[in-house]
């Protein structure tokens, strides 16, 4: 076994778990930008949008704390196969809560959403977005996996993350960047999502968990034998130290496991 997960706990999701995560996400900034000039991530729906938003959008307090859009590329973790305008898009969420309300004078991340007009077809949706993260990481050399420098991700009630979900088939698939399914157990049924591999791979996984109702998987996936055959704990047993949980007290409460108090 390698060394843990890191998990954060914080009382306030505002004024304490966003300035950390802010911190964290732009440590990963910075050491991309020095890197190879780009940031790229790949970011899920839900609710952490939100938190992202007020964690990036809050006033810088010096050089090293500032966000530089213009450098991002920002790609999706997982999507649901509907309209880009659709209420369950994850790009509309994303849109609605971090991208329209960028002032204007911190420019724009660059965003790579589905194309729409493969929504019939999931598995051609999920070829063509592939293809598009192969122009980006394997335009110059050929390479097994992209590698992302930060993957944000939630964590579903039932311990999925993406649409990757328990005791699924797409679990065991090693060689796809992006996967397609029908039969998502969480409506919309089609979407596409990274693989386990693709996530696994990328240089820094953060996951934000909060509120009461994660409290349950929370504690079987830091716990228990079956919570680390769940997708997060695949993840956490699969990236170790790569990976750093964002979560409130309320999410953590009675879950035995070393927590730390703040990532500055």
């Amino acid at each position: 076994m390698g060394p843990p997960p890191n998990l954060f706990c914080f009382q306030s999701i505002d004024k304490e778990l966003a300035p950390n995560l802010r911190r964290y996400v732009l440590d990963q900034q910075n050491e991309a930008l020095k890197r190879h000039g780009v940031f790229r991530l790949a970011v899920s729906g839900g609710s952490l949008p939100k938190t992202l938003a007020t964690a990036l959008l809050a006033p810088s307090s010096g050089e090293d704390d500032k966000v530089e859009f213009p450098k991002w590329e920002v790609f999706y973790a997982d999507e649901r196969c509907v309209p880009l305008d659709h209420e369950d898009s994850n790009h509309k969420v994303m849109k609605d809560e971090l991208l329209n309300k960028i002032p204007s004078e911190m420019g724009q991340p660059k965003f790579f959403p589905i194309d729409e007009k493969y929504l019939d077809d999931e598995q051609e949706m999920a070829d063509q977005y592939e293809k598009v993260l192969v122009n980006t990481f394997a335009a110059r050399d050929s390479v097994k996996l992209p590698l992302f420098d930060l993957i944000l991700l939630g964590c579903g009630p039932d311990g999925h993350t993406c649409s990757l979900f328990p005791d699924h088939p797409l679990l065991r698939e090693q060689d796809a960047w992006v996967l397609s399914l029908r039969d998502s157990p969480k409506p919309p049924p089609k979407r596409i999502t990274l693989s386990l591999p693709v996530v696994l791979h990328a240089s820094k996984i953060g996951f934000v968990a909060t509120g009461g109702g994660k409290q349950p998987v929370l504690k079987k996936i830091f716990e228990s034998e079956e919570g680390s055959k769940l997708p997060c704990g695949l993840v956490n047993a699969g990236a170790g130290d790569k990976v750093s949980w964002f979560c409130d007290s309320a999410a953590l409460e009675g879950v035995s496991f070393p927590r730390r108090g703040s990532v500055m």
